[in-house]
């Protein structure tokens, strides 16, 4: 909607809820009638999502959507300002929605106590105009991530970490997405999640409360946004310090030419959730020892190298015809890799390489085998 549509008008009420924001040069009534017109999606109502979800509704967004499959615990109410002893046990979109409507009775709170998936990311993402993330693990960092970047929606990024937060917007116009600065995942396990690592109770608070204003400045059309930057707050020492972020070209996602063009199972790429058993089982194994003896059968397989070009560089298997697509690149490749030779994966120690073995026999390739040990045994 455009300013000065009559589905926009602010009431008696309204012009007096919002009178600090009327008188404020940069908002108005025309901005105030921008924010009334927009839709918010937050994922997550946990920690980043309640200051976020507070100050968006206070400031009269007309349709705030939150998404979030938990159920509120006591465990979350020392930093979930949004919920309250007596919501314990129940959905957090519930209790949620409940505090937002008393908190502002203008805003159309839209909710699902659903997960965030590869398979309705794209529908919930695209009915948005701005999309704040408070989620709180990778796969839903990177799902969120690209369907931004696939439906041209700004993400406004947040994450928190024992006393550190960090704060950006990705996936603007031109600007670089999350991809471009984290392009993929840390190994599973190598990052405590936050019950496991602790993280300070106000923390929150402060790193979701700037998601909403940067929310609403893309909303307003208003300051600096932080696309190409990213803030990152030391909490302990109460500073502030900002790395530059640039879009790579080689983005897989964002990229020139991008190599990934749909949603992925992020849980795999993550490594979080392991492939169902059946599939496990269909995965062949071939050790160093064995290796020369399977490349001279007929037909001969496929060797593929799962690994990052950097360490591609420092010791391959080129001399063997291995191609090199890095694990990342896999769900968008699949073209690259025949189906009518059997296919050997590998990486550095035979980790990745499970897991890429494991999607191909996912994706229908019928004849996939693990290295075991990896390219470490081979040249070890």
């Amino acid at each position: 909607m455009k300013d000065g549509d009559p589905g926009l008008s602010l009431t008696r009420e309204e012009l007096s809820r919002y009178a600090r924001h009327l008188v404020l040069p940069e908002v108005g009534r025309g901005g105030q009638e921008r924010l009334k017109g927009a839709r918010v999606l937050l994922v997550g109502a946990g920690g980043l999502g309640s200051p976020a979800a507070l100050y968006l509704a206070a400031a009269g967004v007309g349709a705030l959507g939150i998404v979030d499959p938990d159920v509120v615990d006591l465990s979350n109410l020392q930093r979930q300002i949004l919920h309250g002893t007596a919501g314990l046990g129940s959905p957090k979109v519930a209790s949620g929605a409940a505090r937002l409507h008393d908190v502002n009775p203008h805003v159309r709170i839209e909710t699902g106590a659903l997960r965030l998936t590869s398979e309705n990311a794209l529908e919930i993402v695209g009915g948005y105009d701005v999309v704040v993330d408070g989620s709180d693990n990778f796969p839903t960092r990177y799902l969120v991530n690209d369907a931004c970047v696939f439906t041209g929606r700004p993400n406004v990024y947040g994450s928190v970490y024992r006393w550190e937060g960090q704060l950006a917007v990705f996936a603007t116009e031109g600007g670089p997405c999350y991809r471009c600065l984290f392009r993929e995942p840390p190994p599973p396990g190598l990052i405590p999640n936050c019950a496991e690592a602790g993280v300070f109770g106000a923390l929150p608070g402060v790193i979701g409360a700037a998601q909403a204003m940067e929310a609403i400045k893309l909303i307003l059309g208003v300051g600096s946004p932080l696309a190409g930057r990213l803030q990152i707050f030391d909490a302990l020492e109460y500073r502030w310090r900002e790395v530059e972020v640039r879009r790579d070209p080689g983005c897989p996602v964002c990229g020139d030419r991008p190599t990934q063009t749909e949603l992925i199972d992020y849980e795999v790429f993550c490594g979080v959730e392991p492939a169902a058993p059946a599939i496990e089982e269909r995965v062949g194994h071939v050790g160093a020892d064995d290796l020369e003896t399977v490349l001279a059968g007929t037909p001969g397989p496929f060797l593929l190298d799962v690994r990052e070009p950097m360490e591609w560089h420092a010791m391959s298997l080129e001399h063997l015809g291995a191609v090199l697509v890095p694990m990342r690149e896999v769900p968008g490749r699949l073209d690259e890799i025949p189906r009518d030779r059997p296919v050997v994966v590998y990486c550095q120690t035979g980790v990745r390489s499970m897991e890429v073995a494991k999607l191909l026999v996912g994706e229908g390739y019928e004849d996939v085998l693990n290295l075991d040990g990896g390219i470490a045994g081979v040249m070890g």
